[in-house]
């Protein structure tokens, strides 16, 4: 039996699934973007696609990991934010993934604002941290979804050519 076409299936499945992913804060989208690509390019006795493409690849994804780690925290922490800010909004973006769109966009700036509450602070300065915090979120995901047609870009390309 040739496993190949099974290969191929579950390697556009990764790469659709982590595509999906992108779009949410703080989950790993673009490495299991990677893993599809990899795959696929395994699976094809790397013929079409070249080592040098899947590292290529592989050096986007980090960068979009480490990129998407320090934007949120970034902005909180330029926004004043405390320890409890920073674990709030981590939190409330886990916590806001069960709630849909508005929770995946209200959940980390919620969870920002009650840690920081939790920690003492004023209510202003509370939503400061919150809208810097979704601020600094809003920013990463960006730049993890353009790494992510980046990356589907580059693979497809190299498909082609």
């Amino acid at each position: 039996m040739d496993w190949t076409i099974l290969w191929y299936v579950i390697a556009g499945i990764l790469i659709v699934a982590g595509l999906i992913g992108s779009i949410l804060p703080n989950l790993p989208g673009v490495p299991v973007m990677f893993g599809g690509m990899l795959l696929a390019a395994w699976a094809g006795h790397f013929q079409k696609i070249p080592l040098w493409v899947i590292v290529f690849l592989g050096v986007l994804a980090a960068f979009s990991i480490v990129f998407d780690f320090f934007s949120g925290t970034y902005g909180a922490k330029k926004s004043g934010a405390s320890k409890a800010a920073v674990w709030g909004a981590f939190i409330g973006t886990i916590v806001g993934l069960f709630f849909g769109i508005p929770g995946i966009i209200l959940g980390p700036f919620i969870g920002a604002v009650v840690g920081q509450l939790a920690s003492g602070s004023a209510i202003d300065h509370a939503a400061r941290v919150g809208v810097g915090t979704w601020i600094g979120l809003l920013i990463g995901t960006a730049i993890k979804l353009a790494v992510a047609f980046m990356m589907l870009g580059t693979f497809v390309l190299a498909l082609v050519l």
